[in-house]
């Protein structure tokens, strides 16, 4: 099964803010944000927007002197040892960060030997997570993180996907009919969320965005209540921008 992976702008933080780590992690004594720049090839600009980003996920550290040296959080996920224990925790820390400063439940979800799966998520009283009433695997026609997955196929895994899994009408908005659906999935730019809005459960409103890592076919993906459609767009947005922490967590 191809994939139709096309960069998005998480995507080329995340190669931005590698290059960054590699050239932190060669120099064991420390490293300017000068030299920094002069050795990424980064603006000053972008440069300092990623080394906020990497010192609040604790990859990097800045000591006394204002150099960077590999923080905590870097040493712990490239241990070979608990490394997938490690993983985890640093993608739900991330995850429950993202809850709170968006104010919506977040899900991580991947598409893993030809089905949807929902690997960690982060809900809470204010922000109660979807009511799985249809299971996800099988409802990814109507929900927004089934149809990123979805599209980040090729036309024959959405067809080999859709031919095992009956598109129920879940709601009046779903779209039950498959050329339709295709259709809307081959045409829609991959740097554009894919929405939900009420066609999984009525009440709910659902956005996700891509994030893949190496070959793996995976997407970020958030829920408000219907109640709160309004701030769907904002909230969307803030999702994109936080997707490039889960991803360098996933490539180092």
């Amino acid at each position: 099964m191809a994939l139709m992976h096309e960069p998005t702008a998480p995507y080329h933080s995340t190669q931005d803010a590698l290059r960054v780590l590699e050239t932190v992690a060669r120099h064991t004594t420390g490293v300017t944000d000068a030299e920094l720049a002069r050795h990424t090839g980064l603006d000053p600009e972008r440069l300092t927007t990623l080394l906020r980003m990497l010192r609040r996920e604790g990859y990097v550290e800045q000591v006394a002197d204002g150099s960077y040296v590999t923080g905590e959080a870097l040493t712990r996920l490239g241990s070979a040892q608990d490394r997938e224990q490690a993983v985890r925790e640093k993608l739900q820390g991330t995850l429950d960060r993202l809850r709170d400063s968006i104010g919506a439940a977040v899900y991580i979800s991947r598409y893993v030997d030809g089905e949807v799966t929902i690997d960690q998520y982060a809900d809470g009283p204010g922000t109660p997570s979807v009511n799985e009433w249809v299971d996800f695997r099988y409802s990814a026609h109507a929900t927004a993180l089934g149809k990123s997955l979805l599209s980040q196929l090729d036309h024959n895994g959405r067809r080999d996907h859709l031919s095992r899994h009956k598109m129920s009408r879940l709601t009046s908005r779903t779209i039950t009919n498959d050329k339709l659906l295709l259709s809307r999935l081959e045409t829609q730019p991959p740097t554009v969320p894919h929405l939900d809005l009420q066609e999984y459960a009525v009440g709910t409103v659902c956005a996700a965005v891509p994030i893949t890592a190496g070959s793996s076919v995976g997407c970020l993906a958030l829920s408000l209540p219907v109640e709160q459609a309004h701030r769907l767009r904002q909230a969307t947005d803030r999702l994109n921008r936080g997707a490039a922490p889960l991803l360098l967590s996933l490539a180092i």
